[in-house]
């Protein structure tokens, strides 16, 4: 592998290279070997190109050479652009010359198969031993605006001439790498970076993202994966981002083939890779889009600079009918609408008519088609109203008759005096226009508008919480235990899974593990009736299902009797019989759940929830990636749709929820332990009691790796 010094200077290289060499060059510049020499021309590239076709001696008015070694100089970087083997001899040659960074167009690698893979093996490696970085194979390519350093064939930059702008793009697929470039430009956007980097095989999408998140001149960045092989990359590049208040938005799309497979407990399946995924952006500050629209739904907000410190909504309009919908849309998704002070309420009143409405959302009325001001005299006295922490203006109607300049300059002006976020709503393209020659943004309908207004609010909240959790110092990120090989795990029984958990700290419940049936009866007597029975043996996860489970057990007889029935239950289900669990009937509240697991990709992950026989079906759950705190387990719960129950309804007393987010900390600190064997586990139910009276973990199922 490259050293960290090599693997800096090539992706500073793969940003701003000093000179190019195209492998494959074409005169043709509608052709893959001709576009990027006609890009590298018109988009201002200021550094040597060196076109290579042992077939022609100028090629789109540049000198032309016959192969690399007749190079004047070995040059930064080499686009390659030839097929198959070729195109791995062709980095045999690179390599050998001693070019820093590769960029491979070639196909027919590791998305082709396991032949393909191995190829692509063989190339990452010869490159490697001579210092080498590459970035593909099945790159569509690599294009920095600022720099004119285009080195793709995308046909996207002549249907959507470019504009360096804020922006910076970094995608696995080449076409998602160009499509949000597209839409951006549709909103006079500009873009700096646009980058593909194919199938991964060296140089990854993450470390990509981390060299343009330090780009200066990038204010938003956006990310598509379709998988994450490197998390630590991309654990890097979130820092990078934090350090310089940079958003950073990723579609994620697909699973990778771990998360796709059912696992052997409740927390494998309800921690699938999806969700997994969910849990890491969000404690890297990272906001997560639901689709490519989405993507760059918000790009506007995040580029006026605008950082909210809540989310509630103020909605004006002159239609009830878009009051109500923004209303609905604000609620739908989480963000409040702003209670007006008593003063605000009366400062509106005595500028709208009586029929107005003075709460919010604002209905002006068509009152405003008869008087402009009404809009230029209530903006200022809703601005002062500190409730607010962002505006939305809804114009289904304008045009003739109103003055919509006005209506444009003092909406501008209370954007800029507050410096709180406000979009407007309008459909009708000349309304949209005048807006936006005052630099609002501006969607067609009210509830995209509260969609924006929501993701920024809400993005913004989670990188405080990302850079607040990183600079408290109290729990730094460990370093990961190693991911479980291929040997099979092993399963604890439930008294080795309970003593190991008591000696973390967890409170467990009272138990004895019993032999015989008189050492059964002897716990029995110690621990008071009624008990219950549980059959014990490593070979057994879920022991309802056989019958092994025996409440309310009341007197000797039966403990006797229940002894000898689920011995021999264990038995005939060929597993081996380690005993039976005599344990005291315990009292709470509710029954919840933790369970942890290390992901093959991102390392341990725990799951908080709802608990009980049905855990899975009910799937009310949160993940967390550890080390946590407690008040993180607790926002967490309170996203549960259980929530309300944990905190008392009905004049029942609160439940003990503090006790138990510090027992999921103490599960965090088992999973992250440098000598940590636990695979997974399964702490299910967690019977949790009233506030200040704790929690009983009643079940435990625990896989190690062996030895």
């Amino acid at each position: 592998m490259a050293d960290d010094t090599s693997r800096r200077s090539a992706l500073d290289i793969a940003l701003a290279p000093s000179s190019i060499a195209v492998i494959g060059a074409s005169e043709n510049p509608n052709k893959i070997g001709g576009r990027p020499l006609l890009y590298l021309q018109r988009f201002g590239f200021k550094g040597k190109v060196y076109p290579i076709n042992p077939k022609r001696a100028e090629t789109q008015g540049f000198k032309t050479y016959p192969s690399l070694a007749a190079l004047p100089e070995a040059p930064e970087a080499v686009l390659i652009i030839v097929a198959g083997d070729a195109a791995i001899d062709a980095v045999d040659q690179c390599a050998a010359a001693g070019v820093k960074l590769a960029v491979v167009m070639a196909s027919g690698f590791g998305e082709t198969g396991p032949e393909g893979r191995e190829k692509e093996r063989r190339m990452v490696e010869r490159a490697h031993e001579a210092g080498m970085r590459l970035v593909g194979p099945n790159s569509q390519g690599l294009a920095n605006f600022g720099s004119g350093a285009v080195l793709s064939f995308s046909t996207m930059f002549i249907e959507a001439p470019p504009a360096d702008g804020p922006v910076g793009i970094v995608s696995q697929s080449g076409a998602m790498s160009v499509l949000p470039y597209g839409l951006l430009r549709q909103k006079g956007i500009g873009v700096r970076h646009t980058h593909a980097t194919g199938n991964d095989a060296d140089i990854t999408v993450a470390e990509l993202a981390g060299a343009v998140a330090a780009d200066p001149g990038v204010e938003l960045l956006l990310l598509y994966l379709e998988s994450i092989p490197d998390p630590e990359h991309l654990e890097a590049m979130a820092e990078i981002a934090r350090a310089r208040d940079l958003p950073v938005v990723a579609l994620k799309s697909g699973r990778t083939a771990a998360g796709q497979s059912a696992a052997r407990s409740h927390t494998g399946a309800l921690a699938n890779e999806d969700r997994v995924v969910d849990a890491f952006f969000a404690r890297h500050g990272i906001w997560r889009a639901r689709d490519m629209g989405n993507l760059v739904h918000a790009a506007e907000l995040y580029l006026k600079g605008w950082r909210p410190e809540g989310r509630r909504l103020v909605a004006i309009s002159n239609s009830g009918a878009v009051c109500v919908m923004a209303a609905d849309a604000a609620t739908e998704c989480g963000m409040p609408l702003a209670t007006f002070r008593p003063e605000t309420v009366d400062g509106l009143k005595t500028i709208l008519p009586s029929f107005a409405t003075t709460t919010n959302p604002v209905d002006i009325t068509a009152a405003l088609l008869q008087n402009s001001h009404l809009f230029s005299e209530i903006l200022p006295v809703i601005a002062k109203d500190p409730a607010a922490d962002a505006f939305l203006i809804g114009l289904p109607v304008a045009g003739t008759g109103y003055d919509v300049d006005a209506f444009a300059r003092d909406s501008a002006a209370v954007a800029a005096e507050t410096g709180k976020p406000l979009v407007v709503a309008a459909p009708q393209p000349s309304i949209a226009a005048r807006f936006r020659q005052e630099g609002i943004p501006v969607f067609a309908i009210e509830a995209e508008a509260v969609d924006a207004l929501n993701q920024l609010a809400a993005h913004w909240a989670l990188i405080r919480q990302a850079k607040a959790r990183r600079g408290s110092g109290e729990r730094p990120m460990p370093q990961r235990p190693p991911v479980v090989g291929e040997a099979s795990p092993v399963m604890l029984n439930e008294a080795e899974s309970l003593d190991l958990l008591a000696r973390a700290g967890l409170s467990t419940m009272a138990y004895r593990l019993c032999r015989d049936a008189e050492e059964a009866v002897a716990a029995f007597r110690a621990l008071g009736r009624p008990v219950v029975l549980k059959g014990c043996s490593a070979g057994i996860a879920h022991k309802s299902e056989l019958g092994l489970v025996a409440l309310g057990v009341m007197d000797e007889a039966a403990v006797r009797d229940g002894f000898a029935a689920m011995a021999k239950r264990i038995r005939a289900a060929d597993a081996r019989f380690d005993g039976v669990i005599v344990a005291s009937m315990e009292k709470g509240r509710r029954e919840l759940m933790i369970g942890a697991h290390r992901d093959p990709v991102f390392g341990p992950v725990v799951v908080v929830g709802d608990g009980g026989k049905y855990v899975e079906a009910l799937n009310d759950v949160r993940l967390l990636i550890p080390p946590f705190t407690t008040d993180e387990v607790r926002e967490a719960l309170g996203r549960l749709h259980i929530a309300p129950l944990l905190k008392g309804v009905r004049g029942e007393p609160p439940m003990d929820i503090a006790a138990f987010c510090d027992a999921a900390v103490k599960v965090g600190d088992l999973m992250t332990s440098p000598d940590s064997r636990i695979v997974s586990l399964d702490l299910n139910p967690v019977l949790l009691r009233s506030e200040g009276e704790g929690y009983r973990v009643l079940d435990a199922v625990v896989f190690t790796t062996p030895g």
